[in-house]
């Protein structure tokens, strides 16, 4: 086989992304548009991102990866290397020559096999989130406002964020049959309020109780579809202050104390310590859960704002999150817990007389 440089096995290898990922990073699995796994050394976990689809080069390349919890980045030549413990590239770039010599699935097209454009949208896209937002409906008076109710959410204005679909699909797995639950849907945006993506929570119908806090009783009651990394499910419009968490619940929590604040939900640590920063940004709290995986988003992002010059600021619970402050503690304590945290400018700017 001739020789190809780095660029151009890297380029192939971005072309057959996915293959590749099932291949070398098999703890991981498809989320949307991206393959999550812990790390680059095939590691369990949801830390890393690696694009299945993007041009062949240049910035959003198919195959670029990033692991959040690190700031480390490559492409999946570097997958190769890691997972097999390779140190010459040579050995590495054979490997990718043996690879890309085997038979893989043809990837996915558009259109039917006539060649007519097809109306579905590819599951999991961007598009099929947009048009799963537009189905569902205002929560108002539906099962999604006893949810957050029932999480002790009852502040409810100026969340056009989230909708309710009473007939959601959820696929436990490829091998089984799909089920229908009502969820909560959320819009997933960039910094210009572009819808990328869509997170579902699925809820129990029948009953709200305190094991499953009125989520369906389903393996993976919560999950995310389309173009996440980077962006979140936001509520108000950054200025120069706003919060950044990881869970909806959460961040609605914080808005029952302070509803002027714009904050915005990366819905996980990954995702968390790889949001990004609006321009007009100066001074950006980060609401962290206690957990190991909260306390390296949190250091992630704070070294990131902190180079580019946004002042960050770290608020923690008195328990695991602030929902549960919530819940537990009632909306008093919470706001007192908030108010020995805040910036004395944004305590006169963001809490009520």
């Amino acid at each position: 086989m001739a020789r190809h440089d780095a660029s151009e096995l890297a380029s192939r290898l971005g072309r057959n992304a996915e293959a590749v990922c099932r291949h070398y990073l098999s703890s991981g699995r498809r989320a949307g548009r991206y393959w999550v796994v812990g790390d680059v050394q095939n590691s369990p976990g949801r830390s890393m991102f690696v694009r299945l689809a993007g041009p062949e080069s240049g910035k959003g390349a198919a195959g670029k990866w990033t692991d959040a919890s690190t700031g480390e980045h490559g492409d999946l030549l570097d997958v190769i290397r890691e997972t097999l413990g390779l140190t010459d590239f040579k050995d590495v770039a054979e490997e990718a020559r043996r690879f890309l010599s085997l038979p893989h699935p043809e990837p996915e097209k558009p259109g039917t096999p006539t060649g007519r454009a097809s109306s579905t949208a590819p599951s999991g896209s961007p598009e099929a989130s947009r048009r799963l937002f537009a189905m569902s409906q205002p929560i108002g008076g539906t099962l999604a406002e006893i949810y957050l109710n029932g999480r002790a959410i009852t502040s409810l204005s100026g969340i056009t964020a989230l909708r309710y679909h009473a007939r959601c699909y959820y696929k436990p797995d490829e091998h089984s049959p799909t089920e229908i639950w009502p969820a909560i849907v959320a819009s997933v945006t960039d910094l210009d309020g572009n819808q990328t993506g869509a997170h579902r929570t699925w809820l129990d119908p029948n009953r709200f109780s305190e094991a499953t806090l009125g989520k369906a009783p389903i393996e993976t009651p919560r999950r995310a579809m389309g173009d996440l990394l980077g962006h979140a499910v936001r509520f108000g419009v950054a200025g120069e202050v706003m919060a950044a968490g990881e869970g909806i619940e959460t961040m609605l929590s914080l808005r029952c104390v302070l509803p002027e604040m714009p904050v915005a939900a990366a819905l996980s640590a990954a995702h968390l310590a790889a949001i990004l920063f609006p321009a007009t940004l100066r001074r950006l709290y980060i609401l962290q859960d206690r957990d190991p995986a909260g306390d390296g988003a949190r250091d992630s992002l704070v070294a990131r704002a902190r180079s580019v010059g946004i002042e960050a600021i770290s608020v923690s619970p008195s328990r695991e999150d602030f929902n549960e402050d919530l819940r537990w503690r009632g909306i008093d304590a919470l706001q007192a817990t908030l108010m020995e945290q805040l910036h004395p400018d944004d305590v006169h700017r963001f809490v009520e007389a």
